[in-house]
């Protein structure tokens, strides 16, 4: 039995005055126990001031270890109090697990590198341990995780939103465009998420003065929060959303047209997607509905007048891009098909965030890369029970988190 105990005094790294005293393989239940203990007349180090004390008298723990082979293994430990002369009775912390914790710093390691993989429900049948038990462990590495986290050097922020579920209540992701990390999550979707997040911002040494650059879509709220909390920082309307203004114009040309055309039923992504994007199939359709003017297909026009917005993010100098964003208006405004007209009358609102994305050249395409991510993880889990379930995944998934500052080996 010595070697045995040896072997697995190696493994556990245990160091001096803890000991292992005996081995308990218990075959039908599939467990390993192991009994750690220390010599009579042992010191240990004050938790508060470390100062080393004798033990004052003793309480038996248990923790969940990594598995040895296919048997779940527990350490059962007669763990010391001690009579600190400065800060009376205090318990003594292990090294092997935190402190209130029911499993070992390994085991947690394990348990926060499967749950990023996949469902917190599958990863909660494979290592036998209850859901709920694993959501708090998640919550208490990626808060600890967060308080450490430095945001003074982020200037230049992405903010955008998802659901929570399919057509339900939504959240805005607060994004470090140059470290590519999601860095707040807020509930909700208002100005009120901006105020929120300039406070968290604040708390990890962020000045929201030293943002210089936001990339949002046109909501109203996303801009009013953007003027309230951050003074010094210029809006940038990202390229995705303002192309959604006019796909969604496009589209409604569409339908509304194909109720006296046929040919237009059923086409859609024909006239959302990029030309050099579409099947041989879609591009046969496309090349035939051009070829038919004597139907002059308002559908057909819209299109034309999306690829040539398109077009104006090629433009080599900020006056050729004004120029040609200008030129696009002029003609969208004068195309007689309302839509697009209204859609024309919505980037005009919003000018200058159009316009400055020549001199900013940020997007939300990594957010949207993000949130990509977020969604299959979604998915997978078929959604998150709480907003702080769906929040600690989004921090641990795209908040590039150093879960080693918090104790966590990796």
């Amino acid at each position: 039995m010595e070697v045995i105990e040896a072997l697995f005094a190696r493994a556990l790294r245990l160091e001096s005055p803890w000991e292992i005293t005996k081995v308990e393989f218990h075959e039908g239940e599939g467990v390993i126990k192991v009994f750690i203990d220390f010599p009579r007349g042992s010191v240990f180090c004050c938790p508060v001031c470390g100062k080393e004390v004798k033990a004052y008298d003793t309480t038996e723990k248990e923790w969940r270890h990594l598995n040895f082979f296919q048997y779940a293994c527990y350490l059962t430990v007669r763990v010391p109090r001690i009579d600190c002369p400065d800060d009376g009775i205090l318990q003594i912390d292990v090294p092997w697990a935190r402190e209130g914790a029911d499993f070992t710093f390994l085991f947690e390691s394990f348990a926060m590198t499967l749950v990023r993989e996949m469902p917190v429900n599958k990863v909660s049948q494979i290592i036998d341990v209850d859901d709920n038990k694993l959501w708090r462990m998640m919550h208490y590495y990626t808060e600890a995780a967060r308080q450490q986290e430095d945001y003074s050097g982020v200037k230049r922020i992405g903010v955008d939103e998802t659901s929570k579920a399919k057509g339900h209540d939504y959240v805005s992701l607060f994004v470090d465009l140059a470290e590519r990390r999601t860095i707040f999550v807020a509930e909700g979707k208002g100005s009120e998420t901006m105020t929120a997040f300039t406070q968290d911002f604040k708390a990890h040494h962020g000045n929201p003065d030293d943002i210089t650059d936001v990339s949002i879509d046109m909501s109203p709220a996303f801009m009013k929060g953007v003027e309230e909390n951050l003074p010094n920082a210029l809006i940038t309307f990202d390229k995705y959303h303002i192309m959604k203004v006019v796909n969604v114009a496009v589209d409604k040309v569409r339908k509304a047209e194909a109720k006296q055309q046929d040919l237009l039923r059923g086409q859609k992504y024909v006239f959302l997607k990029n030309r050099q994007n579409l099947t041989e199939s879609q591009l046969k359709t496309l090349h035939s509905l051009e070829s038919m003017p004597r139907l002059n297909l308002k559908t057909v026009r819209a299109y034309h007048i999306r690829e040539n917005f398109q077009e104006i993010y090629k433009e080599e100098t900020q006056e050729g891009f004004e120029r040609a964003l200008k030129k696009w208006y002029f003609w969208a405004t004068h195309s007689r098909i309302e839509e697009i007209k209204e859609a024309a009358r919505t980037i005009k609102r919003h000018w200058s965030g159009v316009l400055h994305w020549y001199d900013s050249k940020i997007n939300n395409g990594i957010l949207e890369g993000l949130n990509s991510l977020i969604q299959a993880a979604k998915a997978k889990a078929r959604g998150y029970r709480t907003f702080k379930n769906l929040k600690t995944i989004i921090y641990m998934l795209t908040g590039k988190l150093d879960y080693a500052k918090v104790g966590l080996p990796t």
